[in-house]
């Protein structure tokens, strides 16, 4: 297992995040094809590289299955408390970025040009 595509391991995995999606109400029907595991580190691969998701390497499983769970995570809550717990037991460590404006494009009318008055003539 290459520690750049899984970032947390499966035994730390198992052992804190994983009662945090099972005490979910679960949706019944057939069971998911790939783990929670490959679905959560997926999930932070994508957020780590800021690919889009259909980029996402099939070792993670098909793409359209992590992103369906990621918005049921997300809209449901789980996801953010799967952070908050990861953060304070120390399973993952997440660092804020920033950047500087200058590092951004903008489209060449998109700046804060002044605007032309409109005159009123007599």
């Amino acid at each position: 297992m290459n520690s750049r595509y899984y970032p947390v391991k499966e035994s730390e995995f198992d052992l804190r995040i994983l009662p945090l999606i099972s005490s979910y109400k679960n949706r019944s029907g057939r069971p998911p094809k790939s783990s929670h595991y490959q679905a959560f580190c997926g999930i932070l691969y994508i957020l780590r590289t800021g690919i889009p998701w259909r980029d996402l390497p099939p070792c993670f499983g098909n793409w359209h299955t992590i992103y369906t769970r990621f918005k049921r995570w997300s809209d449901s809550g789980l996801f953010w408390n799967i952070i908050k717990e990861s953060h304070s037991n120390k399973t993952a460590t997440f660092d804020m970025g920033w950047l500087d404006s200058t590092a951004i494009k903008l489209h060449r009318h998109g700046a804060g040009t002044s605007k032309k008055r409109q005159t009123i003539s007599r």
